[in-house]
């Protein structure tokens, strides 16, 4: 196993009892489960299940009820932990000139990116370029780029610094076939080589097979929770997606 360079001892989060109301209505109720390092735990369920919300809460963006802990290897309680995020796309005018490299540099330094940039910063985009692959793009508009390219330009961004925690969000829908393929192998080589903590939204089931280690199975609580053949098996996951449940939209 490889170590993240910044001396990590996280060994789980906690999620327990979170709920989430807003405007009289519930969005999450009373949901526990725990997240582990060098794990893929996927959070399927129908529109409005309360997916996205679930990844808020623990990003800390909105209010909730209940807790949600970092825990250390040895049991102590963690302040704080570092947190990468891919969101669904990324949102920008394909047209402004914005290179790659321009585009990384930005989430590491206030300096404009006109200006003379330390070789630190310069060697870290190279090197989150290099963990998902796309050392040749750095030069690159992201104009030019495919939506796979981009996601996984997303994903070097949401590297530095090496998180403990990975969250992504859709991160792949719109894009191909191959695409998807690549950036998932980019997310199996972090779960295994860097013992990341991932989870991971997806509508894409066959990907959830696929790579997940644990699914979650949620609409508004946690229906059903194990292994994505288990869960696949179940009555809630059945009831969940040929019913008509949950109508809203996440």
């Amino acid at each position: 196993m490889k170590n993240n360079g910044n001396g990590c001892g996280l060994c789980e989060i906690k999620v327990n009892n979170v709920s989430v109301k807003r405007g009289g209505k519930t969005l999450l109720n009373s949901i526990s489960f725990e997240l582990h390092c060098g794990e893929l735990t996927a959070l399927i369920g129908v529109n409005g299940a309360g997916k996205t919300t679930l990844l808020k809460a623990i990003l800390g963006e909105i209010k909730h009820d209940g807790s949600i802990t970092f825990c250390s290897h040895d049991g102590r309680s963690l302040d704080k932990i570092t947190i990468g995020y891919v969101p669904q796309f990324l949102d920008f005018d394909r047209f402004a000139p914005v290179s790659v490299r321009d585009f990384l540099l930005s989430g590491r330094t206030r300096l404009p990116v006109y200006m003379f940039h330390p070789k630190k910063h310069k060697f870290s985009v190279e090197e989150s370029l290099r963990l998902v692959s796309c050392e040749k793009l750095i030069n690159r508009t992201l104009g030019e780029l495919s939506g796979g390219e981009i996601q996984r330009i997303m994903l070097a961004g949401a590297l530095f610094p090496m998180p403990e925690l990975l969250i992504l969000d859709e991160p792949v829908s719109g894009v191909d076939y191959s695409g998807s393929e690549s950036f998932y192998e980019v997310i199996s080589d972090l779960k295994n080589n860097y013992h990341t903590a991932i989870a991971m939204v997806s509508h894409d089931l066959g990907i959830v097979k696929r790579y997940a280690d644990k699914v979650l199975l949620l609409n508004k609580k946690v229906l059903c929770m194990g292994n994505a053949n288990e869960v696949f098996a179940s009555k809630e996951f059945q009831e969940s997606f040929f019913s008509g449940l949950g109508e809203e939209n996440d």
